[in-house]
């Protein structure tokens, strides 16, 4: 869904915004871009974001900076290098250069209570960014993407793939699930186990490792060694005789890690091929493995869509309006249920990347190559 044009146009007078974003990006510690000009109408937006290791995480940042000094203010944007403490730090320091609004992408969602209750007394409103804030009151709202239809899409796929509709089977398959400490995880796992659970019940898919708990199965901070690591530790106990046919990946890093170990494995020819794949936030890696006949799907999230909806939000809160929303009843983070708005997740896979993803604009045909 799009925000309105004239939501998003609405006068920022005299308004700086700090967003403050906490989730998995790229490779680097700390980075600050606060270097809008002077010449902003308005104050400062904190933005709180986990890690630059995932390219999305950069991208989202680079969305919200542009389109808030769009509307006038500048923007103080932040990258945790996934550690925690680090980025609480980071948001202390917004708060107490009185910026004008935080934008967070928790690292741990469960982390932010005592620095979310300065931003209150301070009166500075917060938006949860993707990854929904746990144990506090002090969320004013909560911009995402439909998660449990992501989880839905993966398994779909998995279960298209396989042809387990038709009646196809049996078939062994292994789960993965994202960060323990990501409140999203427990919807994508639930969303996809909504699709396959049936299929493992009556036998059709087999968990030969038997870890089929969520608990079982995340993997911390989203992290492609440690899932590669998990991989082979199953292939070496469970398939010496087995073939592994599908493998549910919650997110691209992750599956790159489970492919890399299948690879290792002898996976990957045409005696034996890979398994069917899932994944998730169409990172460029991956959709070059899924156009080489490696990956199978990955879960397309316009990033710019949602730096739209964050915008929205912290517009219409800093000058009087009404935030946009569409979800008042599933977000509860444990204090309160958190007013959300809600986009919608794409399934993309060789068949239909290149209409989605480079006739939609996302990536050029070169970025690609």
């Amino acid at each position: 869904m799009r925000i309105s044009r004239g939501a998003l146009l609405r006068s920022a007078a005299a308004v700086t915004v700090t967003l403050t974003l906490g989730a998995g990006a790229t490779a680097c510690g700390q980075d600050s871009s606060s270097d809008s000009g002077d010449s902003a109408k308005g104050g400062t937006i904190g933005i709180a974001m986990p890690t630059k290791v995932s390219a999305r995480w950069i991208a989202d940042g680079a969305n919200m900076k542009k389109q808030f000094e769009k509307l006038g203010y500048k923007v103080d944007l932040q990258y945790a290098n996934n550690d925690t403490s680090q980025q609480v730090s980071q948001i202390q320091n917004m708060i107490t250069k009185k910026e004008k609004a935080l934008v967070i992408a928790a690292i741990d969602g469960t982390a932010m209570n005592e620095v979310l209750q300065s931003a209150a007394d301070a009166k500075i409103p917060v938006i949860s960014y993707d990854r929904l804030i746990l144990g506090t009151k002090n969320v004013d709202y909560y911009a995402t993407f439909d998660n449990f239809k992501v989880g839905q899409l993966q398994g779909g796929s998995i279960v298209d793939e396989l042809g387990l509709k038709d009646g196809k089977g049996p078939f062994n398959i292994e789960l993965f699930a994202g960060s323990s400490d990501d409140n999203n995880t427990k919807f994508f796992f639930n969303g996809a186990m909504s699709v396959l659970q049936p299929y493992i019940d009556s036998k059709k898919l087999v968990v030969r490792s038997t870890q089929t708990a969520l608990n079982q199965v995340t993997t911390l901070r989203w992290d492609g060694a440690t899932a590669q690591k998990r991989m082979d530790d199953i292939l070496s106990s469970k398939y010496s005789s087995a073939k592994v046919d599908a493998v549910l990946s919650p997110y691209d890093g992750i599956s790159i890690g489970i492919i890399s170990s299948l690879k290792n494995a002898g996976y990957g020819t045409a005696k034996k091929p890979l398994p069917v794949v899932s994944g998730q936030d169409a990172e460029v890696p991956s959709v070059k493995s899924i156009i080489a006949g490696e990956q199978t799907s990955t879960i397309y999230k316009d990033t710019r869509e949602l730096a739209k909806v964050a915008v929205q939000m912290v517009d219409a809160k800093l000058t009087g309006g009404k935030p946009e929303v569409n979800d008042t009843k599933q977000y509860n983070n444990g204090t309160k249920i958190v007013p959300t708005y809600l986009l919608q997740p794409v399934l993309v896979t060789k068949d239909n990347y290149k209409s989605v993803l480079i006739d939609g604009g996302y990536y050029k045909a070169s970025d690609l190559a």
